[in-house]
């Protein structure tokens, strides 16, 4: 295979099908989504025993017993699929809708209007289901999607596109809307970053830190993504403990490998000096290391030393950082040196001081009194989600459907010149 040749053709084929696929209306994009959810329960066999080729072809090169379980499909996980795909069908069309109108003095009528970004190329990780829940929210957002899933689900992930393709045949439309990168060629990576900025408007990695890192690095197409969660849970002196520990162990253990898991708790000295035990005591027995400073360490030697780089740690496992602060401006300062930008929580009653760490802190999502574990599009109401984003520009925090339109202004005249 010749990459430049074969990313080329799909680069147009791509660009064919994104005029007709903006040419549906709400109704025959629901329609079409609910023909992808009953193409995937039928074929589901072929997809089950192309996973277990991945699988037995994972097990060979040695992948983890806990990537392996993110990799395999079954029945029942197939069937969470096609539903997923129904629970986009039931959110609203985010395209086409009038985001700002005025009338001019001089009769002129402005609106601003949603519309989808137009081509968006996804890069992901052994997790077949994405290929699934990103074409499905591209496709309801009005956007023509282009997919390089991880080499450890390859199979998979063809069996999963040709589900798909397969219901835009059944409705005579182009199928190319969605296609999939056939070749595991890291040079296909390499092209559609740096050599399809004409064809693609925007990059969206899923996956590790050294996926992300290598396409924010390396693409001259806008990314819409985050490196790192750092996420912190801060507990102020007002806060309650019941509330406390139970945040704490939840944002820390419900799900260490996720990215809105904690990783550094703060805790106001004061707070500490009486109810640090308590707050440790759940953690570890729960199994959770805790890195401490030297002043959490005098209170409880259960806690072992922390190092500079503890701070800046994504652990993604049963490990937490942990500093005593003098008062939510230290924790503010700490947030702002080693922070991430993505999810970080207070814990207090004091409803003056929970304001002001709401407005302070400059991440993507700050919570009050509540887990960091709920930094998801599911949990806000927002349906599936492509990812959270840390940056500043056009999306941030979890992105669903709205983060995948911009907008067009349309401008309604008799005449009118400028004078």
């Amino acid at each position: 295979m010749i990459i430049k040749d074969y990313m080329d053709t799909v680069g147009l084929r791509s660009t064919e099908a994104s005029h007709e696929l903006q040419s549906l209306s709400t109704d025959d994009k629901n329609k079409l989504l609910l023909s992808i959810a009953d193409s995937i329960r039928s074929k589901s066999n072929e997809i089950i025993k192309a996973n277990n080729e991945d699988i037995v072809l994972a097990k060979k090169s040695g992948l983890s017993e806990a990537m392996i379980n993110r990799l395999m499909l079954d029945e029942m996980r197939i069937e969470n699929i096609a539903k997923s795909v129904e629970e986009i069908v039931r959110l609203p069309d985010p395209t086409g809708q009038t985001l700002f109108e005025t009338k001019r003095p001089n009769g002129l009528e402005i609106n601003r209007v949603s519309v989808p970004l137009g081509v968006i190329g996804i890069i992901y990780e052994s997790r077949p289901n994405v290929t699934v829940d990103a074409s499905a929210l591209c496709i309801k957002a009005g956007n023509v999607v282009i997919l390089r899933g991880g080499k450890e689900s390859f199979n998979s992930n063809i069996k999963l596109t040709e589900a798909i393709q397969s219901a835009f045949t059944s409705h005579n439309l182009n199928k190319n809307i969605v296609q999939f990168i056939e070749t595991t060629d890291r040079a296909a990576v390499d092209y559609m970053l740096a050599e399809m900025s004409e064809i693609i408007d925007v990059i969206v990695p899923r996956g590790g830190k050294g996926l992300v890192k290598k396409v924010q690095d390396m693409a001259r197409i806008p990314v819409i993504g985050h490196l790192d969660g750092i996420c912190h849970v801060y507990v102020n002196k007002s806060a309650d403990l019941n509330i406390a520990i139970k945040v704490i162990h939840n944002a820390k253990l419900r799900r260490t490998e996720i990215c809105g898991a904690a990783e550094t708790l703060l805790i106001d000295r004061e707070f500490a000096d009486k109810n640090l035990k308590e707050i440790v005591t759940n953690l570890y027995e729960s199994g959770c290391e805790i890195r401490g400073d030297d002043l959490s360490r005098k209170l409880d030697d259960r806690i072992t030393i922390a190092s500079e780089s503890d701070w800046e740690t994504e652990y993604l496992d049963a490990i937490i950082s942990l500093k005593l602060v003098k008062d939510i401006d230290e924790a503010i300062k700490h947030i702002a040196k080693y922070g991430s930008g993505h999810t970080e929580s207070i814990i207090a009653e004091n409803s003056d001081i929970a304001e002001k760490f709401l407005n302070k802190v400059d991440s993507a999502i700050v919570m009050h009194n509540t887990s960091t574990q709920f930094a998801d599009g599911g949990e806000f109401g927002l349906g599936a989600e492509i990812g959270i984003a840390t940056g500043r520009l056009h999306a941030r925090g979890p992105v669903g459907l709205e983060g995948l339109t911009t907008y067009k202004y349309i401008v309604k005249g008799s005449g009118q010149v400028r004078p």
